[in-house]
């Protein structure tokens, strides 16, 4: 137990509280096990310098350099003195400035061919770089503290860590020799037959090695061994949630002959594509088990996943159940319970005259329902006159009762806390399968690290009838003819009898902060202040960037008064009252609008396949796999789609390449790897994930696909022989320190 102790161990006790403060406040790292967890960002050779050509501005740097030279110079008629020292790594120059008092040290400290780290935030002054008054330790020199400064980073790797101002790197390793020791303690989560199979090295010469290397394969070798735990972790979490998963019990649904599902099929206009049969099949074998389904259904953006989840859905009413369809906007499920009645007809009318034998009710139940109409919803589901429910999470709220729910779909699912997720599996007698949908591309490293406990099923195929989408990128401000080009495009479609998509990234009026549909924050807002805020670096799109980013009603109010003057143009966006939204897409949809201005409300499942043009005002402030999504609202008839993503951002800027990429391919899982690459794994399924994410320190989650992979089949061989893990206490206690309160709920609700 002692062992287990020394890793937990608080900072402050090994450090001191002062140092222990820093490490908790900037670095978030609190016992010893959290430090010795803090693995170096890089590696400074002793032998090489670090490129100073490369700093980045305004960003908290640690550099190793070669004092060149140093001098004193007098300012305010010699009252005042600044000292003044050029480093040079070879690759370039890097002037540092003292003032005041605080210059006698450095002047005594920093003499030419002296070579020492140095770490502060890179400014520009009189067009040159420089750090001011940085912190400094030095490499190599004749006195005691120089001596005892190369003595304290053992081997010839300097480690540098990533750090803050308030913490230098070189503090932070002081800080990690004061507890290295305590790493000989780490017990080892890795059964040593997997450890020995795989030849990793053991835990504590892992965390030896990755803080105080001797070489570069220590380095190496450590990597893989640390990538290992996490994944396998991580994994085993994720596979003991399978199996427990797989003991509840559940009623198998399966379709009755010559019921509902058979009738519907008949009906069917069109043929289903070989994808959505294989998937169909998947489906129905997992519900025809007494074990609640898992699964996830990805899809690209028109791929028919609507169609397939269904099919579900009637199959399970055939059986005597009721279907519960998730959405998360009233818009969308307004969208949903639409096009479902029609594509079902008389088979949607069941306890109405000219209903079908077969037929069943289809209830749509919302936040914003008048009082009669919610009553008469609850009444129907809980009484089993509906069979198929649509709705948002009004679904989950207690009142909501089922006669008996079998199947949950849930649509969108990164837009859903998994909580809400649980809520609704609870409505249930025993608990109901569940088929979560995304139209958002996962790879499948992602789908295998953040939906560990869903089985996976992917539509890639569209079917017949789609149409391609040409998309180009409109430089607003490089060439503004391209612009008034866009506009008469979208003139040109409405005169062919189509419509057209505006799409903004804010509502205005009122709005300060901007972006549609708070609760969908967890993306688009987010994303989008990560990626402006990383671009305003780049000085030439500043302009851009400061500017606020175009709002709906400004944007409507211009068009129809300029460029689309004489066409019916109409707004859509968050804060409308939902009868208003409902009856503006009701007016699209029926081709009585010609142009409709939004925010990304329309993002998903929004089907008008007459709408054939979409301009993405501002483009370069969404993402990549959001830009995507929007994309798919167009190209859904017989008519080719057009998307013109328009942005002001000059021609290099990295807002740019990405519009770019977008516009290149059509291949959402291709576009979903930019977007991972291009910010972290956390952030693109939305913080509902992003427990299991934070704990990833050195797991990259599209780079190591291979480890992933094997971890996940080795998990589940250890959990299936010992689901408890009672022969293997080590992993036990790994799993614990790895779920958090966040993270075994996250786990633990599936």
């Amino acid at each position: 137990m002692d062992l287990v102790l020394a890793l937990q161990e608080p900072l402050k006790n090994a450090l001191g509280q002062a140092t222990a403060k820093v490490m908790a406040e900037h670095l978030g790292l609190h016992t010893v096990g959290d430090l010795l967890h803090h693995y170096p960002r890089r590696y400074a050779e002793r032998g090489e310098l670090t490129r100073l050509s490369d700093l980045p501005l305004d960003e908290h740097v640690t550099v190793v350099a070669q004092v060149a030279t140093a001098r004193v110079l007098r300012f305010n008629g010699g009252s005042g003195q600044r000292l003044e020292v050029t480093i040079t790594d070879g690759s370039g120059q890097l002037q540092l400035v003292f003032f005041g008092r605080g210059i006698h040290k450095p002047h005594k400290d920093l003499l030419p061919g002296t070579r020492a780290m140095f770490a502060g935030k890179v400014s520009v002054f009189n067009r040159k770089m420089q750090l001011a008054h940085p912190a400094y330790e030095l490499l190599r020199g004749d006195g005691d503290s120089a001596a005892d400064a190369v003595d304290s980073w053992a081997g010839a790797l300097i480690p540098i860590y990533p750090a803050t101002a308030k913490l230098e790197s070189w503090k932070i390793a002081k800080s990690v020799d004061a507890v290295l020791p305590s790493a000989q303690e780490a017990l080892d989560p890795l059964p040593p037959t997997l450890r020995e199979g795989r030849g990793l090295i053991p835990l504590p010469e892992a965390l030896l090695k990755i803080h105080r290397p001797h070489a570069k394969a220590d380095i190496a070798t450590a990597r893989d061994r640390l990538k290992w735990d996490e994944a396998f972790v991580l994994q085993v979490a994720l596979a003991r949630r399978r199996f427990a998963d797989a003991q509840l019990p559940a009623v198998a649904r399966r379709p009755r002959p010559d019921g509902l599902l058979e009738a519907f099929d008949a009906k069917l206009p069109f043929t289903l594509t070989d994808g959505q049969r294989t998937v169909s099949k998947e489906i129905f074998d997992d519900l025809a088990t007494e074990h609640p389904m898992h699964r996830l259904l990805q899809g690209e953006v028109g791929s028919g996943k609507t169609m397939v989840a269904l099919r579900a859905m009637l199959a399970v009413v055939d059986a005597g159940g009721q279907a519960a369809m998730l959405a998360p906007t009233e818009v969308l499920a307004q969208q949903h319970h639409r096009s479902i009645t029609e594509m079902m007809g008389e088979l949607a009318e069941g306890g109405m005259l000219g209903g079908a034998e077969h037929a069943t009710k289809v209830t749509l139940l919302t936040g914003s329902m008048g009082t009669a109409a919610r009553r008469q919803a609850l009444l129907d589901l809980a009484t089993g006159e509906a069979g198929i429910v649509i709705g948002t999470h009004a679904l989950i709220e207690d009142k909501v009762q089922f006669h008996d729910l079998g199947l949950v779909v849930v649509d969108e699912q990164h837009r859903f806390g998994v909580e809400q997720r649980d809520a609704l599996r609870g409505k249930g007698k025993q608990p109901p399968h569940l088929l979560v949908m995304t139209a958002t591309p996962i790879p499948r490293t992602v789908a295998m690290t953040v939906f560990g406990d869903l089985e996976t099923s992917v539509l890639d195929q569209l079917p017949a009838g789609r149409s391609p989408i040409s998309t180009h990128v409109v430089p607003s401000q490089d060439k503004p003819h391209f612009l008034a080009r866009a506009w008469e495009r979208v003139r040109e479609e409405v005169e062919n009898g189509h419509q057209a998509y505006v799409v903004c990234p804010r509502i205005g009026d009122l709005d300060d902060e901007g972006t549609d549909e708070p609760k969908k924050g967890k993306k688009g807002k987010q994303e989008t202040k990560q990626e402006t805020k990383k671009e305003a670096k780049e000085s030439a799109a500043d302009d851009a960037e400061k500017r606020p980013p175009l709002a709906v009603l400004d944007v409507a109010e211009e068009l129809a008064h300029g460029p689309l003057r004489g066409l019916v143009v109409e707004v859509l966006h968050g804060r409308m009252q939902p009868d208003d939204k409902d009856a503006v897409m009701r007016r699209f949809a029926a081709g009585e609008t010609h142009v409709l201005v939004a925010t990304t409300v329309v993002e998903v499942g929004v089907n008008v396949p007459n709408a054939t043009a979409m301009v993405i005002m501002d483009a370069d402030r969404f993402g990549v796999s959001q830009l995507h999504q929007l994309r798919g609202r167009v190209g859904r008839g017989s008519a080719p789609g057009l998307c013109l993503l328009v942005t002001d951002m000059p021609e290099a800027s990295p807002a740019r390449s990405r519009l770019n990429a977008v516009a290149a391919t059509l291949d959402g899982f291709e576009l979903s790897r930019i977007d991972l690459e291009q910010r972290r794994e956390g952030d693109v399924l939305g913080q509902a994930q992003s427990g299991v994410r934070s704990s990833l320190r050195m797991l990259a989650v599209i780079d190591d696909e291979e480890i992933i992979a094997a971890a996940r089949e080795e998990a589940t061989a250890v959990v299936s022989r010992d689901p408890d893990l009672e022969h293997l206490p080590e992993l036990r206690t790994a799993l614990d320190a790895l779920l958090d309160a966040e993270r075994e709920q996250y786990l633990d609700k599936g």
